[in-house]
Order: structure tokens, then C-alpha cells, then sequence
């Protein structure tokens, strides 16, 4: 409880409940945007916080994460076009209540359901906490590089067309990590004979690049795409009432996207469309979905934001991102010197607790401003993409440059926002990548460290119960997609001769 207390006291310091508003009022905006979304604005938000605190730079990243979830639901219900993936879900009832003559019920709705499920993903890791610490006590490097390698193994589980194409992406990732020297032998490796080189990639530049400049290059395709836009001019509040009526959709969205979000690797995008299908199997009037139906909004809305405080879980307890925008939050706590995993909640609880509370501001502070500016936002959506996407450039350029006044940053950049628009148009998420190059320093490190505990003897490595749960739940999570594709050739077989 004293950690709690003081986690408490760090947000509450004005500085630090400034920037968490600054966080909840980027994140609304960037997910109200269409083509603009969180992971782009944290990458491009990196190396402006270096010279902040590192409480108050990582809360207003929380906080914008939180925000940018709930604000892709304004431009899903007004426009019809989800500001964030996990809002797709949102506007297939969100719209069609909105074309009805009710945009601001249909606002009103997602933000108290956004709440809703945030808050209790919040709640539940805040009473999870003191169990984490204590499974803390018992990691080492063998353990860490045992984690470290469970986590690679969930990258064929995150975002992109297939798990071999992720797979890939994450092992490039790694190979790309391990440009520079080695710490432990002091051997240059893929330098090429270029200074900057020796010391690494710098993975700041890198972010940028894959979620902005690629992002940016992709949108050039729909500068001239025309969308049926509506404002809304008052909104509703759902009534006691009607909230009674949906409770159970509620709950069962925030228990379900809770679960989702703590799993490695799955994030608001499954849980939010699994809410919406949960909300229609449970519903009376499942025929009503699709045409306005506030089940088909709270369902969703719930669910994705419950997902993203759950997400936040396996980020910091473990060091494996929950999603792809929690995968940047990984890499800014690196960045700022934290060692995301067991022992940043075993020697810094009260900056996991601040975390958190600052995520549970959030929460009641993009309810707030979701409230209040929805007409604002339904005009937000008017910018010019002509105008939108040079500023996100200048940006671009300025913060990879920042991150350390060197225009080598600013090239790598530009060849990795090249490499990720090729990638994205061939089903390569940057994700996987993303996740690959952060913990690839881990695994070397931790391999390194162990073996010299072990004396070069990796089979000692089994002496540890922790690293055999991991290296079942590798080979698990590896086999997994395997064993999925003949279950489904079987069944198509079964299929064919039943015809």
C-alpha cells in the first residue's frame, strides 16, 4: 500500500499532471485523425521526452495510449472511418446510429464504455501487482534469457498476414540489434567500415521511420479519397437506465478484453472484435446489430479499452509488449535506462503504480475532453490530409535529429520508413520487428551472463524450473501455428468428403 501511495504522489505533481493532459489531448486528437495513430505519435514523441523526467515522459505516453484508443471511435461513428484499428469494430453500429440523427448518443456511449473498461483493467493489475513482485524473486539471467527468447517466440502471434512473415520481421529485427560492438568481446560487427555504426542502430530513428514515414508514404494513396462527414452537434449521455440495460455487455466485454490485453502479442484490435461478437451472441435482439445498436458500441469499446490497460501488464511485468504501441512504451523505458520485467516491479514498484494511475487519470480525462469537444473533433476531421501529412514529416525529421544531433539519425530514418512502406504493402507488420530489435540485446546479454555463470554449458541451463516453464511455453508458442494449419487442412478434408 505505501508504493501505491507514492506512485500516487509522483502524478500528482503539477508538472506531471500537465503532461499526462498534454497525453490524453495528443492521443484524443491523433486517434480522431484517420491515418494518424498512436504508435506514429509516440514514436514521434521519443526523443522529445529524453530531457523529461522519466516518470512524467512514460505516463504521458500511457496516457496518450489510453486516449488514442477511445479517440478513434469519434471519427468511426462521425465519418464512418475508424481513427484507430480498434475502432473498426465501433463503427459498424457507431455510423449507422449516427446516420440515424444520434452522433452524440453514439459518442456518449463509447466514452463512458472506454471508461468503463479501462477502469477495470486498471483495477485488476493494481490488486495483481504484489503477486508479480513476488515471482520476481526468482529470476536470474538464465531465467531472463529464457523470457527473453518465450518472448520472440510470440512474434508469429502479433499483427501482419502470416506468422512466417512475422517471424521474419523479428529476426531481421534482432540481426539488426546487434549492429556495433559487443559488450563482452569488444568485436565491431556490420559496421561496414562507418563510424556511426560502432555504437549501433539507434532504435529511436528506427520507430519513427517504420510507424510515421511509412504510414505517410502509405496515406499519399488517399489524399484525394473523399468521406461523408457529419458534426456532432450536442451530445447525449446514456442514461442509468440504459447503462443497466448493458451492463452485462459491459462486464463481459471488460473481463474478456482484460484477459485479451494481458496475453503477449494480441492487443485492443482482437479484443475489441471480439466484444463486438461476444455482444451479439449474448444479445436478444442479435438482428439488430449492424443498424444502431448501442450493444454493438459498448461491446467494442469496452473491450479495446480494457485491452490496452491489460496490454500494459506483460509490458512491464515481463518486458514482452502487449501490442504494437506498447512495444514503443517498451522502448522508451529503455530508453530512459528502466529494465522493463520483474525487476522494474520488484525494485521500482511505485513508478509501475504511477504508471497506472496515471492511465486511470487518463481514463477520466479523455471522458472529459471526449465530452466536451466532441463538435470540436467533428471538424478535426476536416484537415486537409495535403497539410496533415508535411507536418507529420517536419516532425519526422526534427525529432529523429533530436534524439542525438546527429543527420546519420535522420538517414537512417528515411531508409527505414522506405523499407517499412515496402514492407507494409507485402504483409510485414513493424511490430514484429520492433519487438525483435529491443529484445535482441536482452537475449544476447542474458545468454552471455549465463553462460559464463554455467561455465559454457547451455544444458545447465535446465537446472532452473522457471527456464524449463519458458522453454515449454517457447516450444508451445512456436509449434502453435503448425498444429493450427493441420487441424484446419483436416477439417476441410472432413468437409469434402461429408460433399
Amino acid at each position: 500500500m505505501e508504493d501505491v501511495v507514492k506512485g500516487l504522489l509522483l502524478i500528482l505533481e503539477l508538472e506531471n499532471i500537465l503532461l499526462i493532459f498534454a497525453g490524453v489531448l495528443i492521443g484524443v486528437i491523433v486517434g480522431a485523425l484517420p491515418g494518424l495513430s498512436s504508435p506514429m505519435a509516440i514514436a514521434l514523441l521519443l526523443p522529445f521526452t529524453i530531457s523529461l523526467d522519466p516518470v512524467a515522459s512514460i505516463c504521458m505516453m500511457a496516457a496518450l495510449y489510453c486516449a488514442g484508443t477511445f479517440g478513434g471511435s469519434i471519427t468511426a461513428i462521425l465519418i464512418n472511418a475508424p481513427g484507430a484499428p480498434p475502432a473498426v469494430a465501433t463503427a459498424l453500429d457507431g455510423y449507422q446510429m449516427a446516420k440515424k440523427g444520434e452522433p452524440g448518443r453514439a459518442l456518449g456511449l463509447a466514452a463512458i464504455a472506454s471508461v468503463l473498461g479501462g477502469t477495470f483493467a486498471i483495477v485488476i493489475f493494481l490488486f495483481a501487482t504484489p503477486l508479480l513482485a513476488e515471482v520476481a524473486l526468482k529470476f536470474g539471467p538464465v531465467e531472463y534469457f529464457g523470457l527473453s527468447v518465450f518472448a520472440l517466440s510470440m512474434l508469429a502471434a502479433m499483427s501482419g498476414k502470416s506468422s512466417i512473415r512475422n517471424l521474419i520481421a523479428g529476426v531481421l529485427g534482432v540481426l539488426v540489434s546487434t549492429v556495433g560492438v559487443h559488450l563482452a568481446t569488444g568485436v565491431e560487427r556490420f559496421d561496414f567500415g562507418i563510424a556511426e555504426l560502432t555504437e549501433g542502430i539507434k532504435f529511436v530513428p528506427v520507430l519513427i521511420g517504420l510507424f510515421a514515414m511509412s504510414e505517410l508514404l502509405t496515406q499519399t494513396k488517399t489524399l484525394n479519397v473523399a468521406i461523408e462527414r457529419m458534426s456532432a452537434k450536442t451530445l447525449k449521455l446514456p442514461t442509468i437506465a440504459e447503462l443497466k440495460s448493458l451492463k452485462g455487455t459491459i462486464l463481459r466485454s471488460c473481463g474478456l478484453g482484460t484477459f485479451i490485453g494481458i496475453l503477449p502479442a494480441e492487443g485492443s484490435t482482437v479484443a475489441a472484435i471480439m466484444g463486438y461478437n461476444e455482444a451479439k451472441r449474448w444479445s436478444k435482439t442479435p438482428e439488430k446489430f449492424g443498424t444502431g445498436c448501442a450493444e454493438g458500441i459498448v461491446g467494442p469499446e469496452a473491450a479495446n479499452n480494457a485491452a490496452a490497460g491489460g496490454a500494459m501488464v506483460p509490458t512491464l511485468a515481463l518486458g514482452i509488449p502487449g501490442s504494437g504501441t506498447t512495444a514503443l512504451i517498451l522502448a522508451a523505458l529503455v530508453m530512459h535506462g528502466f529494465r522493463p520485467g520483474p525487476y522494474l516491479i520488484l525494485e521500482t514498484p511505485h513508478f509501475v503504480y504511477a504508471i497506472f494511475g496515471a492511465m486511470l487519470f487518463a481514463n477520466f480525462a479523455f471522458l472529459g475532453i471526449g465530452l466536451a469537444g466532441a463538435k470540436l473533433f467533428s471538424y478535426v476531421t476536416f484537415i486537409p490530409k495535403k497539410f496533415l501529412w508535411p507536418s507529420v514529416f517536419v516532425f519526422a525529421l526534427i525529432g529523429s535529429y533530436a534524439y542525438s544531433s546527429a543527420i546519420f539519425d535522420v538517414w537512417v530514418m528515411l531508409v527505414s520508413g522506405i523499407i517499412g512502406y515496402f514492407a507494409l504493402k507485402n504483409g510485414f507488420s513493424p511490430a514484429p520487428f520492433v519487438m525483435g530489435l529491443i529484445l535482441g540485446k536482452m537475449v544476447e546479454e542474458t545468454f552471455t551472463q549465463s553462460m559464463v555463470i554455467h561455465d559454457s554449458n547451455p544444458m545447465n541451463f535446465f537446472d532452473s524450473g522457471v527456464f524449463i516453464l519458458f522453454f515449454i511455453l517457447t516450444l508451445i508458442s512456436l509449434t502453435t501455428p503448425f498444429w493450427q494449419s493441420i487441424r484446419a487442412a483436416l477439417s476441410r478434408k472432413k468437409d469434402e468428403q461429408r460433399i
